[in-house]
């Protein structure tokens, strides 16, 4: 008798042909139970990681880690569009850096309060909460003397004009780096100093800058790359200010110099980093010849030194 072929494609005796399909449905019907097993357990393992980690899209740093009185924090967001960072009672808008990264630049002053700083950051589908620890930072004091005449409050106009020149938020980042020197003069009075003006305590006042004391005439130039946004002049009521030029470096940091004896640009113009704009002088509210830099971020005042020596990218 002849031993019926099982293999592929032949013909199985009749009497053995419904045990056969039987055993390959059963076949079937194992395999099929364990694939919907897999990706039932499958589905279970993404839950749980979704349950544990429910921000996954939305990812911040913040930098510097321990950053103190009047440092600028830079906070850094990986999301899939772009969020807004709130820290304190104001919201600000943070601008694309490329690969799903998005940055804002935060100021601090030495008139905040040091101690837990609360960040909320919201993207509109994800919300990240953060703290940061703002440190402590004496600053000294300082007694100024001011000859007649240059004590006198300023007026409505350089106020007015200086403030919109503050508020500036353009969203073309200009500057690369680190920040240059704008003198090559002695500097004489940092960043935070508090002071007493001719015996009398400036209260909730920081001195708002950098304070270079170089020679009469002294080229001074831009620190980093930017669009010429305020020109004022002594004789058209700049008391305090004194002729004055205002930089927007883009991204709402901005540079504001201060008692210039010259002016060499015009609002409008779209300056290098390193090419003078203008020379020391003393007008305005001044004891003498020097250069008063400011360094703003949304506004705001900031230290000068960690964008000279660190720099922000």
């Amino acid at each position: 008798m002849t031993v019926p072929h099982t293999g592929f494609g032949a013909r199985l005796p009749k009497q053995n042909r419904f045990v056969s399909a039987t055993w390959l449905m059963g076949d079937f019907w194992v395999k099929r139970s364990r694939l919907l097993q897999l990706g039932l357990a499958a589905f279970v393992a993404i839950a749980l990681i979704t349950l544990a980690y429910p921000s996954l899209a939305l990812q911040a740093t913040i930098a510097p880690v321990a950053p103190q009185l009047g440092d600028t924090l830079s906070i850094v967001v990986q999301s899939n569009s772009n969020p807004t960072v709130t820290m304190g009672a104001k919201t600000y808008s943070t601008f694309d850096q490329g690969n799903r990264r998005f940055r804002a630049l935060l100021p601090t002053t030495p008139l905040d309060r040091p101690g837990k700083l609360p960040i909320r950051i919201n993207d509109g589908q994800d919300v990240q909460e953060l703290t940061v620890n703002l440190k402590r930072r004496s600053f000294p004091t300082q007694r100024i003397w001011l000859p007649p005449g240059k004590g006198d409050n300023g007026t409505d106009l350089e106020f007015d004009r200086v403030d919109a020149f503050k508020q500036i938020v353009s969203p073309q980042k200009l500057w690369q780096g680190k920040l240059l020197r704008p003198n090559a003069g002695e500097i004489t009075t940092g960043y935070g100093v508090r002071r007493y003006y001719n015996g009398e305590f400036a209260k909730d006042y920081y001195h708002r800058g950098v304070d270079y004391a170089g020679n009469y005439g002294s080229a001074i130039i831009a620190p980093a790359a930017g669009r010429v946004a305020l020109v004022g002049r002594e004789s058209e009521g700049f008391k305090i200010h004194g002729n004055c030029i205002g930089i927007d470096h883009g991204q709402g940091v901005s540079s504001i110099f201060l008692h210039l004896s010259r002016i060499n640009v015009k609002e409008g113009d779209v300056v290098k980093a390193g090419q003078t704009i203008g020379a020391l002088g003393g007008t305005g509210a001044a004891t003498g010849p020097h250069l008063h830099w400011g360094l703003y971020v949304q506004g705001l005042s900031v230290d000068p030194t960690p964008w000279r020596y660190a720099g922000f990218q």
